[in-house]
C-alpha cells in the first residue's frame, strides 16, 4: 500500500486524534488481579494557554503509552487547578479595563466572572492538551473547584483542625500590596535588581542597609558572636537620636549575621524581614509593624506615616543627609521579592493568618522516602527534599482572596491557598473521601488506582507541591500517594534563559506544532535529555526532528511500496545474508537497550537509541543494502519497520499510528496504542 509522497501532519494529527477518541483506547479500566500503572496529570492552572513547561507532559505520555502497550492496565488522569490568585488577578485586570474593581461589582458578581473565566480557560487548555497527543482519560476529568474536590478540601481541613494541626496566629508572611493577600514562596519571585546600599550612622556604629525606611521598626542591632570588632558591645545598650526622637537599642550576637556584609553590624527589624523575624524570636525582641498591607508606613513612623515605601525611603535618606548621618551610598545587585502575578515588590510583614503545623506531617514524609516507599529520580534530589522537610516552617494556608475554597469555619472570609487543594490531588481525583455506599460491591477507583505509580513534574516544585502531596496524603490515608517521583528540568532557550512570554524568550509550543508537527516537538523535548537536567531547546532542534519524521515517512514509503500480506514472525528468520543478520541483531540490541533505559527512567537516552538505530542503521545502511535484492529482503524490511514503529510510538505517536494503519498486517489491532511492546 503506497503512502502519499509527503507527510502532512496537519491532516494526520486531527484524523488520528479522532481515531483514538472514538476507540476509547485511553480509558483506565479496573482489571481484577492486575496491578495498574497510574499517573495523575499535574493540573495546569486555568489561566489561558499552555506554555513550554506544560509540553513536558510528554514524559508522562511516554510512560503511559509504553505501559499500555506492555499490557498493564493504565490510567493517566487529567484535571485542572482553579489557580486562585492568578485567576483573581486576571479577572481584576479585565475589570480595570472596564473602569471597575471587584469591590464595586461585589463578591457574587466577581465570583461569577471568575467561574466563567476559569471555564473558558479549561476548554481551551483541554483542546491544547488533546492537540499535543496526550493519551489522557478524559472520562475522569477532575477540577480542584468541582463538588468532589471541594468535599475533599473540607474533609482534610476539618481533620487537621480537629487534631490541632491547624491554628490561627501571627507570623511573618510574603505580602503582596497589589493583590492585597499573603502569597506562597513560589508566587514570590526573587528577581535580581540593582539598588543602593546606604551606610548610615547608628549611635556608636555605622551600618549598611538597603531599607533605611524600616529603621523605625528596629528593636536591636546585631553582630556575629565571633566578630572581634564588636566583642565589647555584645549585651550592652545605647541610646541614639532617631529621626523621630530618642531610641534605646540593645546589641545582640547572632550567627545569622554575615560579618562581611557592610560593616558587619545589622539593624534588626523583626516585623519586616524573615531573617530578622527569626533573630527576634531567638532573642525575644519586640516586633513593631512599620509597613501596612497597602505598602505605606504606619503611625509608628511618626511624621513619615502614610508615605508609600519608595517615597518614605527617599524622605528618610534626605533627612539623614541633612543631619550628616548618611556616610556613603554604594550600588548593590541583589534579589528582591516580586509578586508573580501583578509584579509589585512584596513586603515581608507580620500578619494574622491560618497555618498548618507541618512538623508532624514532615516526619512521616521523610520516613516515606528514607524507607524506600517513595523513590525520587534523580536520587540527588533526595538530599534537597530532606533538608527542606527537616527545616520546614508552618504552612500559611489562608489568602485574602474571593476566588478559591473558603476556609470552612464560621465567620472566616479568607480562602485557602491553592496548594492546599492541589496537595490532595492524588486522592481527591479518585473521589476521596468515599461515601460508605461506594465501598460496597465492586472496587471503586480509589480502591484500585490509589496509591498512584508516578508523580512526574519539574524539580522547581518539589517542595511547593510534591512534598505537600506526600505529607497530606499520608496524613489522610496512611499510604504514600505515589511510588516514584520523577523530576524533569526547566525548559530554557538555546542561551539557557528561562522561557518568558512577557520577555519574549522562547516559543509557543502550539505554534511549533503547527509549523513542524507535534511529533517533532515531542521528540525534541526529550531527545538526549536526562531527568532533573534543564533542557535547552530552540526552533533548530525542532526542525531537526521534523527532518526525522520525514525520514520515518520516506523509509516507510519504500518498505510499503512492495505490496505484501505479512504476519510478523515469532521465530527467527531463515536467512544467511550478512546484512539481514546484522540488522536483526542491531534491532535486538536496540530493543534490549531501549527497555533497559526506559525501565531506569532514562527516556532521553531511549529516544536517542531508537533515533540512531532507525536513521543510521536501518535507513542509511540496511535499506540501501537491499535495493538490489528487494524481494528477498522484504520480510525483514517489513519486520524491522513494524518493530521500529512500536518503539517510536510513545515518543512520536501521530506519524507511527498513521503508518501502522497502512501496514498490510494479518490480525492487525485497531490502533498501535494497544499493540504489543517489543521485548527480548
Amino acid at each position: 500500500m503506497d503512502l502519499p509522497k509527503t507527510y502532512d501532519h496537519t491532516k494526520v494529527e486531527e484524523k488520528t486524534s479522532r481515531l483514538w477518541e472514538k476507540g476509547g483506547f485511553f480509558k483506565g479500566k479496573i482489571v481484577k488481579g492486575k496491578k495498574p500503572f497510574v499517573i495523575t496529570l499535574p493540573p495546569p492552572n486555568v489561566t489561558g494557554n499552555l506554555h513550554a513547561g506544560h509540553a513536558m507532559y510528554v514524559v508522562e505520555d511516554i510512560m503511559a503509552r509504553q505501559k499500555r502497550m506492555q499490557g498493564q492496565p493504565t490510567l493517566w488522569l487529567p484535571g485542572f487547578d482553579h489557580a486562585s490568585i492568578a485567576v483573581e488577578y486576571l479577572v481584576s485586570k479585565q475589570l480595570k479595563k472596564e473602569g471597575k474593581n471587584k469591590k464595586e461589582i461585589g463578591r457574587q458578581e466577581f465570583l461569577k466572572r471568575a467561574k466563567q473565566f476559569a471555564l473558558s480557560s479549561r476548554k481551551g487548555i483541554k483542546n491544547q492538551l488533546q492537540k499535543l497527543g496526550f493519551s489522557l482519560d478524559w472520562s475522569r476529568e477532575a477540577y480542584t473547584m468541582d463538588k468532589t474536590r471541594s468535599l475533599a478540601v473540607k474533609q482534610a481541613f476539618n481533620r487537621l483542625y480537629k487534631k490541632g494541626l491547624i491554628y490561627q496566629g501571627e507570623y511573618i508572611v510574603n505580602w503582596c500590596p497589589g493583590c492585597q493577600t499573603a502569597i506562597s514562596d513560589l508566587e514570590n519571585e526573587h528577581r535580581e535588581q540593582t539598588d543602593e546600599l546606604y551606610y548610615m550612622k547608628y549611635g556608636p556604629f555605622v551600618l549598611a542597609t538597603t531599607r533605611p525606611e524600616t529603621k523605625f521598626g528596629d528593636t536591636a542591632v546585631a553582630v556575629h558572636p565571633d566578630d572581634k570588632r564588636y566583642q565589647n558591645w555584645i549585651g550592652k545598650e545605647f541610646v541614639y537620636e532617631s529621626l523621630i526622637g530618642p531610641r534605646k537599642m540593645k546589641v545582640i550576637a547572632d550567627k545569622a549575621i554575615d560579618p562581611a556584609f557592610g560593616t558587619g553590624v545589622l539593624k534588626v527589624t523583626p516585623g519586616h524581614d524573615p531573617t530578622d523575624f527569626e533573630i527576634g524570636q531567638r532573642h525575644n525582641l519586640k516586633t513593631i509593624k512599620i509597613i501596612d498591607e497597602k505598602g505605606r508606613l504606619t503611625e509608628a513612623a511618626g511624621r513619615f506615616a502614610g508615605l508609600p515605601v519608595p517615597e518614605a525611603r527617599k524622605a528618610v535618606v534626605e533627612e539623614l543627609k541633612a543631619k550628616g548621618e548618611l556616610v556613603k551610598i554604594e550600588p548593590i545587585t541583589h534579589k528582591v521579592g516580586h509578586c508573580q502575578r501583578c509584579g509589585r515588590i512584596t513586603e515581608p510583614l507580620i500578619s494574622k493568618q491560618w497555618f498548618v503545623k507541618t512538623k508532624p506531617l514532615a516526619e512521616k514524609a521523610i520516613e516515606a522516602v528514607k524507607s524506600g516507599k517513595i523513590k525520587i529520580v534523580p536520587q540527588r534530589f533526595e538530599k534537597v527534599y530532606f533538608h527542606w522537610l527537616k527545616n520546614i516552617k508552618d504552612w500559611c494556608i489562608s489568602r485574602q482572596l474571593w476566588w478559591g475554597h473558603k476556609i470552612p469555619l464560621k465567620g472566616v472570609e479568607d480562602t485557602l491557598d491553592t496548594w492546599f487543594s492541589s496537595s490532595l490531588w492524588p486522592i481527591s481525583v479518585f473521589g476521596w473521601p468515599l461515601p460508605r455506599s461506594a465501598r460496597q460491591g465492586k472496587p471503586s477507583d480509589f480502591d484500585y488506582f490509589y496509591p498512584t505509580t508516578v508523580r512526574e513534574t519539574g524539580y522547581d516544585i518539589l517542595f511547593f507541591w510534591v512534598a505537600r502531596e506526600i505529607m497530606m496524603c499520608l496524613e489522610m490515608t496512611g499510604k504514600p500517594p505515589f511510588k516514584i517521583v520523577y523530576l524533569h528540568g526547566l525548559v530554557r532557550d538555546e542561551q539557557g534563559r528561562k522561557f518568558s512570554k512577557t520577555a519574549g524568550i522562547g516559543f509557543d509550543p502550539l505554534e511549533m506544532t503547527g509549523k513542524y508537527g507535534t511529533d517533532a516537538l515531542r521528540m525534541s523535548l526529550v531527545y538526549g535529555n536526562a531527568a532533573g537536567a534543564d533542557l535547552k531547546i530552540g526552533e533548530e532542534k525542532i526542525r531537526a526532528m521534523r527532518n526525522f519524521t520525514n525520514k520515518i515517512w520516506n523509509a516507510s514509503r519504500f518498505v510499503l511500496s512492495h505490496e505484501t500480506k505479512f504476519q510478523v514472525p515469532s521465530s527467527k528468520f531463515q536467512t544467511r545474508n550478512k546484512d539481514d543478520l546484522w540488522i536483526l541483531k542491531e534491532l535486538e540490541k536496540t530493543v534490549k537497550k531501549t527497555n533497559d533505559l526506559m525501565d531506569n527512567f532514562r527516556y532521553g537516552q531511549a529516544a536517542e537509541s531508537i533515533y540512531q538505530f532507525f536513521w543510521k542503521k536501518f535507513c542509511d545502511k540496511y535499506i540501501e543494502s537491499t535495493k538490489d535484492r528487494r524481494k528477498q529482503a522484504q520480510p525483514i524490511l517489513f519486520f524491522v519497520l513494524a518493530q521500529s514503529l512500536k518503539l517510536l510510538h510513545p515518543f512520536m505517536p501521530f506519524i507511527t499510528e498513521e503508518i501502522y494503519q497502512k501496514l498490510p498486517l494479518k490480525n492487525k489491532k485497531r490502533s498501535l496504542t494497544i499493540e504489543t511492546w517489543p521485548k527480548i
